[in-house]
């Protein structure tokens, strides 16, 4: 998305009409499937009646990450931010494509608006916050950052029960720590570690010793391979914590839950397959695995 653009036209200092709610949902449509690749194929494992739910959820999220992260500086991102919160207060009210649209999927499927406020808390926090010094301190960033978005499709999907979001709680806290290991690389050329640090620190890896292996790109030693197993079977723990959910969940979501679960272990597999090496090469999940992955799914 081209956040300039689309600030000038539909920004705190345009001064648009207020669309149409059909004129919405499909700029909403629009962004999920021009701006998410895998957006088509992700909606096909969710039944079509939730497709344009999940387009206007998507963009929702979509605007707030750009917010933050196209921004010029901080101060900016979080003035930003801001002003996306204070549409979300105005709601149905709001001129904006994506609240128009988000009114009528809050309305229809009762969802309450913490989820998507802790969803730019976590941008917020982004903004200051580069480093982990513990695990607590990092699951308090997942609670914001990941957890939300379970929520939101537990409650698509009519199935936001207490125990229900417990168990969407480790399923997202574990994809996204995996996706932490998995993106070490990424990451740290972004200027940030989402490795606990006082877990990384007792096999030796300090930020220095990161800056060190950065600039080596040389296979990582062993102490980094026993450090990032570790992490790797948190990760797998923590998702596998969540599996009764695939069962709990209503018939429109076991599909997918079963599916991002497999995901997630697929790729702490892939890093396992490369020996913890994810300086190098960033361990992915191979086309025939994710097809294998959709058939047992699928039929399970």
């Amino acid at each position: 998305m081209n956040l300039a653009e689309q600030l000038a036209r539909w920004g705190p200092t345009s001064s648009h009409a207020r669309p149409s709610l059909a004129e919405a949902e499909a700029y909403c449509r629009g962004l999920a499937t021009s701006h998410y690749e895998n957006f088509s194929v992700v909606s096909w494992l969710f039944p079509r009646h939730l497709h344009q739910h999940l387009c206007n959820v998507y963009a929702y999220c979509r605007w707030a990450d750009d917010l933050a992260d196209e921004a010029a500086n901080p101060a900016q991102a979080s003035e930003l931010l801001s002003w996306w919160e204070a549409q979300l207060d105005l709601g149905s009210e709001s001129r904006h494509p994506v609240f128009v649209a988000l009114a009528q999927t809050i309305g229809q499927k009762q969802i309450p608006q913490q989820p998507f406020r802790d969803l730019l808390c976590a941008f917020r926090q982004e903004q200051v916050q580069t480093r982990y010094e513990a695990w607590a301190d990092l699951a308090r960033y997942c609670e914001h950052s990941a957890n939300p978005v379970g929520r939101l499709v537990l409650h698509l999907g009519q199935s936001a029960s207490p125990a229900n979001i417990a168990l969407s709680d480790s399923i997202c806290t574990g994809l996204q720590h995996i996706n932490f290991c998995q993106d070490v690389a990424r990451d740290y050329a972004k200027g940030r570690i989402y490795l606990p640090r006082d877990q990384r620190e007792t096999f030796g890896w300090t930020d220095e010793r990161f800056a060190a292996q950065a600039a080596s790109q040389i296979v990582p030693d062993d102490s980094f391979r026993h450090m990032l197993r570790e992490q790797v079977e948190r990760a797998e723990q923590l998702l596998r914590a969540g599996e009764p959910l695939v069962k709990q969940a209503g018939a429109d979501l076991r599909l997918p839950i079963r599916l991002f679960i497999d995901g997630g272990l697929a790729i702490a597999q892939a890093i396992r397959d490369q020996r913890f090496d994810v300086w190098t090469r960033r361990p992915v999940v191979s086309k025939w695995t994710k097809l294998k992955l959709l058939v047992r799914g699928y039929f399970s």
